[in-house]
Parts: structure tokens; C-alpha cells; sequence
């Protein structure tokens, strides 16, 4: 006699990603209303779906009050491992779309503001010239924050500089960008032909405020850790800084794609190069290992590499 034995495993009910999206909806806002608003439903039916899924899995996943809602622990750990999930998926039907008609369809990037408004303007242009069917949505941010809504699917790729840690993260260099130092009017260096970091070092250096990371790669690069800085001043942005030494405040550094951008028009300013080896900082494209975005992010990334303004 032969037996035949079914190796099959038993079929299990698994959590829908709409399930997994309403709950990471109501984990991030803590609010069941504000969650359903995300999500484009009514809130009976988000709360709905999310006591399925808890019947569904055995298992409470948030805590309920009158006024409040709180993740458990155990809703904590799914809600992170189903960002994973939604991501993969979306991920699929990125690759899916890309093969259906290549450098087509939404790409939503991220540029740090130190990059995004001087190279915006020269490279928009040229950008749709080139992938015409290709609708690209922009958001600025500072570095840390791009990389985590990266992370996080939020967006498809981010322009931010280098170095800086990308690990888990696939990237292109697009572009060197210089630094150089921009003087007071009357300045007694306004007529030298550069200066020495050693000089620079001697100087009242304006720099941004802690958070832009164009504040440490100027500082790293051109070997001022130890300088003396005024700390009085902090600027939120490169057109603040160059209002500042404007006034005789200080002085700073600017990365050329801001010079070639025209930040100083209208200006006498003295601009004086840097005597260093490496006064630069490069700027990348980056974006998630594996994605589904990847030959489109690439491709840009040689578009941005051809168009990038000389930066030294």
C-alpha cells in the first residue's frame, strides 16, 4: 500500500498591507481621526480594519482610551516590520511600472538647502528635456531627516553631500563643489590672491547653525575644526551668511554651485580661493538598495553629473 502525505503547509491568514497601513497610520499620529484623514477613509472603517487585524493576529496591538491611543510594544515591533513589508511591495510595483515604459511616471526627491536652490533652477529645465515623461516632486530638507524619509519610502532619492554615513544605501557622485572665502568689503585680504587656512583660522568665521551638515564638511575640508568662530552669529541659510559678512559680521565659506548660482549679485564682496588640498565637498544622489526606482535614480544621476555648473 502507498501513502501520500501532503506537504503542503497549512494555509494561514496573513494581515492585508491596508491593515498594515492603517495601523502604521494610527502608530505614527496617535490619533484614530487624524490617521483615517491620512489614509483617505472614514474612521469606522480604519478602526474597523485595524480590530480585524488584532482578532486576526490574536493579539492587541494598541492601547485605547477616551482621550488617548497608545501603540503596545507588540504593535510597536509590527507597525516597524510592516513599513518594511508596504515598502517591498511598493517597491514591486515600482519595478513593474519602470519596465512598462522606463524614466516614466513620479519620482519624488529630496535635496538638502544647501544644494536644492542653486542647482534647481539651472537643472529643471534640462531634466524634463531629457525625461519628459518622467514627474519629479521635490522636497527640502536637512540631510538626517531626507535619509530617514528615504528609509522610510517617503521619497525615492536624495541630493545631499559627502561625505556622510549611507550605509544600507546604493549612491552616485555627480559633482565636486568647492569651497571658497568670501570677505567684507575693505577687507584687508580683499586684494590677495588667496588665503591659507591658517589665516582663515585667525578670522571671525560665520558658519549655519548645528544641523546643516555643509557646516562640518566646510569646517572638515578645509581644516578649521579649531577655529576661531563667531559663535554670536548662526545663520539658518547661505543667503543669511552672505548678508552677515555683507555687514561686516565675519567672514564665511560658500561652495561654488552657490557662486555660479549668483548668490553674491549685487554684492562687492572680495571671493578669495582657499589654499588646501581637499576644499570641497562632492555631492551625491542617493537612494534604497534594491529599489524599484534604481535605473530611473541612476539615470538622473548622469543627467545631474552632465549638467552640474563647473565646481572645480
Amino acid at each position: 500500500m502507498i501513502v501520500f502525505f501532503d506537504y503542503a503547509p497549512a494555509m494561514k491568514l496573513i494581515p492585508s498591507l491596508r491593515q498594515l497601513r492603517y495601523l502604521i497610520a494610527v502608530v505614527d499620529l496617535r490619533h484614530f481621526g487624524q490617521a483615517a484623514e491620512a489614509c483617505l477613509v472614514s474612521q469606522s472603517t480604519l478602526s474597523a480594519a485595524i480590530q480585524e487585524l488584532e482578532d486576526l493576529l490574536g493579539a492587541k496591538l494598541l492601547e485605547r482610551t477616551k482621550r488617548s491611543v497608545l501603540p503596545t510594544p507588540l504593535g510597536l515591533e509590527i507597525a516597524a516590520r510592516a513599513r518594511a513589508l508596504i515598502k517591498g511591495a511598493e517597491d514591486i510595483a515600482d519595478i513593474a511600472a519602470a519596465a512598462r515604459e522606463p524614466l516614466s511616471g513620479p519620482l519624488r526627491l529630496g535635496m538638502i538647502p544647501t544644494i536644492g536652490p542653486f542647482i534647481v533652477p539651472r537643472a529643471m529645465p534640462e531634466l524634463r528635456k531629457r525625461f519628459p515623461k518622467l514627474k519629479l516632486f521635490l522636497r527640502e530638507d536637512q540631510t538626517a531627516r531626507l535619509l530617514s524619509q528615504l528609509e522610510n519610502g517617503e521619497i525615492d532619492g536624495a541630493l545631499i553631500a559627502l561625505p556622510y554615513p549611507i550605509d544600507g544605501f546604493d549612491s552616485a557622485t555627480v559633482a565636486r563643489d568647492r569651497f571658497s572665502v568670501v570677505f567684507p568689503p575693505n577687507h584687508r585680504k580683499a586684494q590677495a590672491a588667496g588665503i591659507r587656512a591658517s589665516e582663515l583660522a585667525l578670522e571671525e568665521l560665520l558658519l549655519l547653525e548645528d544641523g546643516h551638515c555643509l557646516r562640518d564638511h566646510a569646517l572638515a575640508a578645509c581644516s578649521l575644526e579649531s577655529a576661531r568662530r563667531n559663535e554670536g552669529f548662526k545663520g539658518t541659510s547661505l543667503y543669511t551668511l552672505v548678508q552677515m559678512v555683507a555687514n561686516g559680521l565675519g567672514v564665511t565659506l560658500l561652495p561654488q554651485i552657490a557662486l555660479d548660482a549668483g548668490i553674491l549679485r549685487g554684492l562687492k564682496l572680495p571671493v578669495l580661493t582657499l589654499e588646501a588640498e581637499t576644499p570641497y565637498r562632492d555631492i551625491g544622489l542617493v537612494w534604497r538598495r534594491g529599489s524599484g526606482q534604481a535605473r530611473t535614480l541612476a539615470a538622473v544621476a548622469g543627467a545631474f553629473k552632465e549638467i552640474w555648473p563647473s565646481a572645480g
